[in-house]
C-alpha cells in the first residue's frame, strides 16, 4: 500500500467526521418539527446574524459563523456550500402538504454579506420544498440573507433547515447569487445517479 492511498482514506475519513460533526451541531439547534428559533454560539466568537443590514432585507437567523465551509461540504457557485454526502436521510415530517411528507435536515452555508435565492427546479414544485433560518414553513423558494456577523471576522454563516420531499428522490435545486444561477442535485433518501440529471 502506498502513502497516497492511505492519505486519501485519512482525508475522506476526516471529511466524513467533519460533515457528521456539523450535521450534529446543526441538528441539535432545531428539532425537525420545531419552527422556533434556537441559536448556538458561533465557532469563532462572532455573533450570529439576526438583525438587519444597513437598510437591506432582514438578516436570516444563522446558527454559526465560520472561517470557511466545513469539511464534507462542496461549493455551489462562489457563495453557497451544501453537503457533499451522496444521500441525506429523510424522516417523516408531519407536514400536511403532500410535497413535504419527508424532511432531510441539513445546514446551508452562505458567504457572509450575500443574499442567496434557492428554489426547486422547474417541474419539482409539487414534489419538493425547502427552507432555512427558522422560518418553519416549507416552500418552493427561499431567500437567505447572510448578513456579516458582528466583528466581521467570519467569512461564512451556517443556517438550519433542509429539504422536504413527497418521496425519496434526487432533488435539483437552483441557487442564485450575484445574478448567477447554479444547479445542484441533492440525494434525499436515495443517491443521485451521476450519469443523469433529474
Amino acid at each position: 500500500m502506498n502513502s497516497n492511498s492511505a492519505e486519501r482514506r485519512t482525508g475522506r475519513a476526516t471529511a466524513r467526521w467533519g460533515f457528521l460533526c456539523l450535521t450534529l451541531v446543526l441538528s441539535a439547534c432545531t428539532p425537525a418539527g420545531d419552527s422556533r428559533r434556537h441559536s448556538a454560539p458561533p465557532a469563532d466568537g462572532a455573533e450570529p446574524s439576526t438583525g438587519t443590514s444597513g437598510g437591506g432585507p432582514p438578516c436570516t437567523p444563522s446558527v454559526d459563523a465560520l472561517p470557511a465551509p466545513p469539511a464534507g461540504y462542496r461549493l455551489v457557485g462562489k457563495d453557497v456550500a451544501v453537503p457533499d454526502a451522496p444521500v441525506l436521510s429523510p424522516e417523516d415530517s408531519g407536514e400536511a402538504d403532500p410535497a413535504a411528507r419527508l424532511f432531510a435536515k441539513w445546514g446551508l452555508v452562505v458567504r457572509a454579506g450575500r443574499v442567496v435565492d434557492l428554489r426547486v427546479a422547474p417541474g419539482w414544485q409539487d414534489k419538493a420544498r425547502l427552507g432555512w433560518g427558522g422560518t418553519g414553513t416549507p416552500a418552493a423558494t427561499a431567500t437567505v440573507h447572510a448578513c456579516a456577523p458582528e466583528g466581521g471576522q467570519a467569512q461564512w454563516l451556517a443556517f438550519v433547515g433542509g429539504t422536504w420531499v413527497a418521496r425519496a428522490a434526487c432533488v435539483p435545486l437552483i441557487v442564485t447569487s450575484n445574478g448567477q444561477d447554479d444547479r445542484v442535485n441533492l440525494g434525499i433518501g436515495v443517491p443521485c445517479d451521476k450519469t443523469t440529471t433529474p
